[in-house]
């Protein structure tokens, strides 16, 4: 976490001294709230989370795990092998999803240097996690949670968008680094499975690259050309159903624009330590599903399954349906299944997509009833 001061105030006024003479001050860019601001209210985050979005995707997931099951499951070889299950691994797979939502939420508590609270913080990662599910996975649940986020701690939206675009440009650049450290890892381990005689290796090869280049001018774009985004925000919002938020849209993409200039201020330690804590929210989701194998497989290649989760989280990003349902499972079992007894790939599959998939699905549902009732009590 930041230790330093919040000096948003200061940041606002014409004669701050520059970045690099002044300790870390997030991106904030200004204390102002929603209301002081002289801002419309929110619009409300919209259909996304509605009840039919939210149950087709559970839908897909299911099926898929069914259709695993039905190929894959053997109850006799289940229980042989289930026998030996490991309740401290369990319990540690447990403790891996919390204390990833917890760094997610104390990396927006730093980049915000305590504009949002730990508590805000970890709001905001579970709504982007929550989000996320609703949302194809090329486009994940950031641009929406910026809403939440901006609601729940009564804060402009421009802002919001400061700090939640900041984490999703430290996710690219996790992605651009780590992508040739998978291609390169693929020389001496089997990083990628053996499908379609070959084929498929140059496909991911292929698709791996593409998102290289994708990360790179992400970054680039939100860092250093931000009047980029303001032009598309302009574009898009100038269609038919949106042009009524035309208007603020715009204006709030002008101010994201000052922030990125803040952005580029800051010290490297700020980056150096922004950066640590994407790494921590990464590894937590890769070694997820490496934890609930090993439990109830001792024998299990630790190094080569983190290996094969790291690309099977790249591969699901390019998933269309809404939080990669239906497509993440078989990829699972395309990833994981040579590494285990085909017995353990549907039940296996079944913890991890409970714990990183189905408990945000939950505790989305219930931050949705705490924003209600912080809006009630507000009025």
């Amino acid at each position: 976490m930041s230790d330093a001061p919040s000096s948003s105030t200061d940041a606002a006024s014409g004669d701050a001294p520059p970045a690099s003479s002044r300790p870390h001050e997030g991106i904030s860019g200004n204390g102002q709230t929603a209301s002081a601001d002289g801002e419309a209210p929110l619009p409300p985050p919209g259909s996304p989370t509605s009840w039919t979005r939210m149950l087709w995707p559970l839908a897909l997931s299911l099926l898929a795990l069914g259709a695993v099951a039905a190929f894959t499951f053997k109850p006799g070889a289940f229980w042989t092998v289930a026998r030996t299950v490991n309740p401290w691994l369990l319990a540690g797979a447990c403790a891996v999803t919390a204390l990833r939502v917890f760094v997610g939420g104390w990396r927006f508590r730093f980049i915000s240097d305590g504009r949002l609270g730990l508590a805000e913080g970890v709001r905001g990662q579970l709504a982007w996690d929550f989000l996320s599910n609703f949302t194809p996975t090329a486009i994940g649940g950031g641009p929406i949670a910026i809403v939440y986020l901006a609601r729940d701690q009564n804060i402009p939206v421009g802002e919001a968008s400061a700090f939640m675009l900041f984490s999703m440009v430290l996710d690219q650049i996790w992605f651009a680094l780590s992508i040739p450290l998978l291609l390169g890892a693929s020389s001496f381990f089997n990083v990628f499975p053996d499908v379609a005689h070959g084929f498929g290796h140059w496909t991911f090869f292929a698709v791996f690259a593409g998102m290289l280049v994708w990360a790179i001018l992400f970054s680039y774009a939100i860092l250093f050309r931000p009047q980029l985004l303001r032009r598309l925000a302009g574009w898009v919002f100038s269609l038919r159903p949106l042009r009524r938020f035309r208007r603020r849209v715009v204006r709030e993409a002008t101010r994201f624009s000052e922030r990125a200039h803040r952005m580029r201020e800051q010290s490297v330690p700020f980056y150096l330590k922004s950066f640590l804590l994407t790494i921590g929210v990464w590894m937590g989701r890769y070694l997820l599903a490496v934890i609930v194998v090993w439990s109830v497989y001792p024998a299990l290649d630790v190094v080569l399954a983190t290996l094969r989760s790291a690309a099977l989280h790249m591969s699901g990003l390019l998933m269309p349906t809404p939080g990669g349902a239906g497509g993440v499972e078989g990829l699972y079992a395309l990833f994981f299944g040579p590494l285990m007894p085909a017995a353990l790939m549907a039940p296996t599959l079944l913890v991890w997509r409970f714990l990183g998939y189905y408990v945000f699905i939950g505790l989305g549902v219930y931050l949705s009833f705490h924003q209600a009732r912080q809006e009630l009590e507000r009025q």
